[in-house]
């Protein structure tokens, strides 16, 4: 038995090949499924099966594209009435891939249909040895049991279950799997570590020491992070069966004068995915600004409309193809082509540009100092507010902009902070298409602020995931 895993950065996503001498599953696997077909030639084993142990809410899942590339069959839950053909599973249904024996648990909670693949390796012996637990359980934490509006308390009460009559009854030294480490919003504070032990997790996770059942539905129904708006897209989108990528139209190149006249059609908008300083100097008027360096499939999906083509400037084709990639991720294939030669070719076209100045973290500071800052708001998220912000900073999180930004006065001189720079600059680019012109942007946000000794080190901020609103438990 082989079982290796694929972590896709930024959706914090893992997948997995379990593999004998010649056939193999993947589980969970993403959209763009190439990968495992890459892997599986080297391993020089055959794809048969591919395991969904639920309807995936924060990216598409890529079993639609791997059935059709390798002729594998689709495992997935029963009660997830796919709209296309698969094996559906209930609780004790088994079958074999050459020496593992896969048992099917229902494990309701963090969605209804949800369920684990237990294996056990006959040629070690019959006792389980590995749990791909979906989003049930996570390194140190659970799955979150609110995305189902009005069935919050319902679903915590059957993760519960799930948790202390099903996956803590396997043995110690069975290894767990889960599809999200840190830096997911399908949990609230999964650690850093991506896989770990039945045992581990019984003595380490917050969650699964919370005993009494009360207890454990409040810690999961108070308090989350926000989840974005993508997620009931994706679930919809993985239950319907995605686009296959190979049908989705190519990238198209557009001079200047083409993009010019598609961005002003309102069935479209421009889409800026270079670094926050570059929008900061020169971007297109209306533009979205979402640093790809940033969590960027995350808040691409939560802050963009599904509904419009979108139309993409980067600093070059290789960066376009890059985000392209990341938005279908998320379910934004509406993708319809990109600025070729970038700013320079906008620029030098004699066409407009907008600008939001950037402020360091001295030149804030002197602000703050002589009470200059007229409106400063920290777009981080609560948790992270909570846990340190600048005197008088009002606390609206990024994607709160889109309709709270009536609560500033686009006539005064606002000034926007985050962890370093990139989420404040989506705020500043909400807020430019809302009419609000008197912009600052703070490069490095509160990471340089505190860098530079003008405040204590926030440690969400300093977190490589930290351009993600999660909610932590370090407070």
């Amino acid at each position: 038995m082989i079982i290796q895993q694929f972590f896709t950065k930024k959706i914090a996503h893992s997948s997995y090949f379990l593999g004998g001498d010649k056939t193999c599953a993947i589980i969970d696997p993403r959209r763009d499924a190439d990968i495992y077909i890459e892997v599986a030639r080297e391993m020089g084993t055959r794809i048969t099966h591919i395991l969904e142990t639920h309807l995936h809410a924060d990216f598409i899942s890529g079993h639609m594209d791997l059935a059709q590339k390798t002729g594998a069959t689709i495992y997935g839950p029963r009660s997830a009435n796919y709209d296309f053909d698969y094996v559906p599973l209930s609780e004790g249904d088994s079958f074999e891939l050459e020496d593992m024996i896969i048992k099917v648990l229902e494990t309701p909670g963090h969605t209804p249909e949800h369920i684990s693949y237990v294996i056990t390796d006959m040629s070690r012996g019959k006792e389980p040895v590995a749990l791909f637990c979906g989003d049930t359980l996570f390194v140190g934490d659970v799955g979150r049991p609110d995305l189902f509006p009005g069935r919050a308390e319902e679903l915590a009460s059957k993760l519960y279950d799930s948790l202390h009559n099903k996956i803590m009854e396997l043995p110690d030294t069975c290894e767990i799997y889960p599809a999200h480490g840190a830096g997911s919003l399908c949990g609230r504070a999964m650690a850093a570590k991506r896989t770990s032990t039945i045992g581990y997790e019984k003595k380490f996770n917050y969650a699964l020491n919370l005993n009494d059942r009360k207890k454990f539905i409040d810690s999961l129904t108070h308090g989350m992070p926000g989840a974005p708006d993508h997620f009931g897209r994706c679930t919809f989108i993985n239950k319907q069966g995605p686009l296959k990528i190979i049908d989705l139209p190519p990238l198209k190149e557009l001079e200047p004068f083409e993009f010019s006249s598609l961005a002003a059609d309102t069935s479209t908008f421009v889409l800026d995915v270079r670094n926050f300083e570059a929008f900061g100097g020169q971007h297109i008027p209306g533009a979205y600004s979402i640093d790809i360096d940033s969590n960027f499939p995350t808040f691409s999906g939560w802050l963009l409309p599904p509904e419009k083509d979108i139309l993409l400037v980067s600093e070059g084709y290789e960066q376009a193809v890059e985000a392209s990639i990341q938005l279908r991720r998320v379910g934004l294939d509406r993708i319809y082509g990109y600025l070729v030669g970038g700013m320079y070719a906008w620029v030098t076209a004699g066409l407009p540009t907008g600008h939001v100045p950037q402020l360091s973290s001295h030149e804030l500071h002197q602000r703050v100092m002589q009470g200059n800052v007229t409106v400063l708001v920290d777009v981080r998220s609560v948790s992270e507010y909570d846990n340190f912000h600048l005197h008088n900073a009002v606390n609206i999180p990024v994607a709160d902009l889109r309709k709270r930004y009536v609560e500033l006065d686009p006539a005064k001189e606002t000034i926007l902070i985050c962890g370093s720079g990139q989420r404040s600059s989506m705020g500043a680019s909400l807020l430019k298409q809302k009419s609000f012109e008197k912009l600052f942007n703070v490069a490095g946000g509160m990471r340089g602020y505190a860098a530079a000794g003008f405040g204590p080190e926030c440690p969400l901020c300093a977190l490589p995931w930290a351009s993600f609103p999660v909610k932590s438990n370090m407070q």
